[in-house]
């Protein structure tokens, strides 16, 4: 990574990172950190939606091969998957993590030496999986692992169900947003996650993500080192309404926006309860989404 430099280490260097922790520390008192508005005193273990009180669960972590290959790379993308979340999809691939908790709480100091073991493993990067409802306990971790000698990209990997002032306080600090946007039907959001306004939340948290950092970035290597990269999952019965959701992209993001189109929805988690999705994706269906990425003018297909 000697050809690009983290922005948080100049964050951190120029002493900001104490003012950030300050107003996270904070916003526990009553959460209001992402688009739920719980008003949950978390700093005395009060939960709301997301499950979480004051410290950060962890399901697991380690070098992972299943990202996107500039994630990869020969070492693997450093994750570590946060316990709990504050979307809730009832399709959930996931569903023991985000819906039932499995994991341990760990403190700050314990999150930072997870991410200092992920680097010294050779991992090309730091990929916070499910970060929306745990971003104080990630910054609190941060300002630690880099005094400690951190100096990797940091990947947010969220559900675009963010709150835009939150985001707001990381700029300078992520490296890589990795959205997915899910679905822009709110009557869909609502069925599947009871969020009716995640398509709108969605949008402006896109804006936002790419103001801080613009189009992905890949080294000589073939690494992303910063910038933004989109994901979609196309569901079943176009409930993600795919073809909008690519029209957004190419006007009010970029036509050259990295997007990856995911073809694996299968039905877990709650989705039998919901008969559009209760079956898994037909192929025709996906490679009619790849087909209209193309003549949308989407190069950049991951």
């Amino acid at each position: 990574m000697a050809d690009y430099h983290p922005k948080y280490l100049e964050t951190y260097k120029k002493g900001h990172f104490k003012k950030i922790v300050r107003q996270l520390e904070s916003a526990l008192d009553s959460c209001e950190l992402c688009p739920r508005k719980c008003k949950s005193n978390r700093n005395l273990d009060k939960i709301g939606i997301c499950n979480t009180g004051k410290l950060a669960k962890v399901a697991s972590y380690g070098p992972h091969h299943g990202e996107e290959s500039c994630l990869v790379g020969r070492n693997g993308s450093g994750t570590i998957f946060f316990s709990n979340c504050n979307l809730l999809c009832n399709f959930c691939q996931n569903f023991d993590i985000s819906h039932e908790g499995i994991g341990y709480e760990v403190s700050s100091i314990e999150l930072a030496e997870i991410m200092l073991n992920l680097q010294k493993r050779g991992c090309h990067n730091i990929n916070f999986v499910t970060p929306s409802h745990v971003v104080p306990q990630i910054v609190f971790a941060l300002e630690i692992a880099i005094s400690k000698g951190l100096n990797i990209p940091l990947i947010y990997n969220s559900s675009a169900y963010d709150k835009v002032e939150t985001l707001q306080l990381l700029y300078g600090i992520m490296d890589i947003y990795m959205p997915d946007f899910k679905f822009m039907d709110p009557k869909v959001a609502k069925i599947t996650c009871n969020a009716e306004d995640y398509p709108e939340v969605a949008k402006n948290v896109l804006k936002e993500m790419y103001r801080q950092v613009g189009n992905l970035k890949i080294n000589k290597n073939g690494i992303a080192t910063n910038g933004l990269l989109i994901r979609h999952l196309v569901m079943p019965s176009d409930f993600s309404g795919t073809i909008d959701v690519l029209k957004f992209i190419t006007k009010e993001i970029s036509i050259n926006s990295f997007v990856n189109i995911m073809p694996q929805y299968r039905p877990e988690g709650r989705a039998n309860k919901t008969p559009k999705i209760s079956h898994s994706l037909k192929s025709d269906v996906y490679y009619k989404a790849i087909n209209d990425a193309d003549l949308l003018g989407i190069k950049n297909l991951l």
